[in-house]
This record gives C-alpha cells, structure tokens and sequence, in this order.
C-alpha cells in the first residue's frame, strides 16, 4: 500500500513537466499566416493588364469592323465571346486607354453578361473616367444606373476623382450629380476629396460656395483657400485682347 502511494506521488501532476508556452515569435508568425491566408484577391481591375496575342487580334479586328454593323455583331458573338477572362479585361483596359468610347461601351456589355462578373468599383470607375475624358453624358447616365442597380459603393477618394474628372471635362452638372452621390454616400468624409473638388470648382464660383459651406459644416476649423476675386476676370480680359489681336 505503501509502495503504491509512492508511485502516486511520483506520477501526480505537479511533477509532470509543463508543456512549453509559445513564444511570442511563433505567435507573430503564425497570425501572419492566417492574415494572409485570409486576405481577399486583389481586384481583377486593379491587377496589370497586358494584352496577349489573342487579345491584340480581337482588338484590332473590333477596330477595322466597326463601320460594319453586320459583320461587327457577327463576330463579337464568335470571337469576342470565346475571349479568356483575362483577355477580355485587357483589350477593355486598352480601348478605355484610347479613348474608343463605342468599343468600351460594347465590350463593357460583354463583360457584365459573363459568368464570372461580379459588381466592382474600380470597374466602373474605370468607365467613367474613360467617359468623363470624352464628354460623353447619356452614356455616363446608363454606366450610373447600371451601378446604382447593382449597389456599388465608391469610396470617398473615388469620388472626388469623377466630380474632378467631370469638372475638367466642362460638364458641370453631371459632376455636381455624382456629388450629391458623394454626399449620401455611408462612407465617412474625408477632407482631402473635397479640396480636390474645390479646386476643380474654381471655374465655377457659385457651386463652389456650395461645396465650400458643405465643407465647413463637415470640417469645422479647416481653412478653405480663396484665389483673387480678379484671377479670373484678367484671365478672360486675356482671351478678349488675343481674340481682338487675332
């Protein structure tokens, strides 16, 4: 009896060793992993495009059909349907990049009607960029109901790049719209949008003081720079006394 109390105590739990703690390093290493296993993908319209060998021929066959209504639908539905997704993202990019708004707008279809489309800010940011640099107003309107139908959400820095990039288009009142967009947009503020919208507004005093009392409200104690009331009066004396030259 006694032996077998012995042995008790020998196996009792105060003299089995402890399991090691972890260090603080291997803790650090492994909320990395997880943090990186779970990061999301980066958005397929944020990653570099190339446009690949079959995506330069598409390109340039979309180009010399397009005068040919028949032959163009002819071979979209043959060609550009069979396009991989990476192809179709690249010859998109490329048309935004030169400006061909009506082979934008058909590739822009194209993509929305793929299975692997998903609703993507920078998408659409992308179009209306591409939009805002040739003053086109009807199709900003239908890429704008096509993203409030699919509840895209721009951030506060996306914003003020369209009110900008529509501001230096001389299309006042569609950048004006999109602020109002901005303005009940469940993002919160940020002063540094609205200093670039401000500065677009410059040409446009009276929506400036607008924008300018809503900036106040929001950013109570920020200073607002004001230009010469003049500036823009010598630059037109200006225009008058070179037109008048001429």
């Amino acid at each position: 009896m006694w032996r077998w109390a012995k042995y008790l105590v020998r196996k009792s739990p105060s003299r089995i060793a402890a399991v090691p703690e972890p260090s603080l390093r291997t803790l650090d290493s492994q909320y990395r992993f997880h943090r990186c296993a779970s990061r999301p993908s980066l958005s397929i319209w944020r990653r570099k495009k190339e446009l690949g060998k079959e995506g330069l021929i598409v390109a340039k066959e979309l180009k010399r059909l397009r005068s040919d209504p028949v032959r163009f639908d002819r071979y979209m539905r043959s060609s550009v349907s069979r396009l991989l997704r990476s192809d179709l993202v690249s010859v998109l990019a490329e048309f935004q990049r030169q400006d061909q708004v009506f082979l934008s707008m058909k590739l822009y279809d194209v993509v929305r009607k793929e299975i692997w489309y998903r609703p993507d800010m920078y998408f659409y940011r992308d179009m209306l960029m591409m939009l805002a640099r040739n003053k086109k107003v009807d199709e900003t309107k239908q890429v704008w109901e096509d993203l409030k139908r699919e509840e895209v959400l721009f951030d506060q820095h996306t914003f003020g790049d369209l009110v900008r990039a529509f501001l230096d288009a001389e299309l006042p009142s569609v950048a004006i719209d999109i602020y109002d967009e901005m303005r009940q947009s469940p993002d919160p503020p940020l002063s540094l949008p609205y200093r670039v919208i401000l500065k677009g507004l410059l040409p446009y005093p009276e929506l400036r003081e607008k924008v300018k009392d809503d900036f106040s409200e929001l950013f109570p104690g920020m200073i607002v720079y004001d230009p010469p009331e003049d500036l823009f009066e010598d630059e037109d004396e200006d225009g008058r006394t070179g037109s008048e030259d001429d």
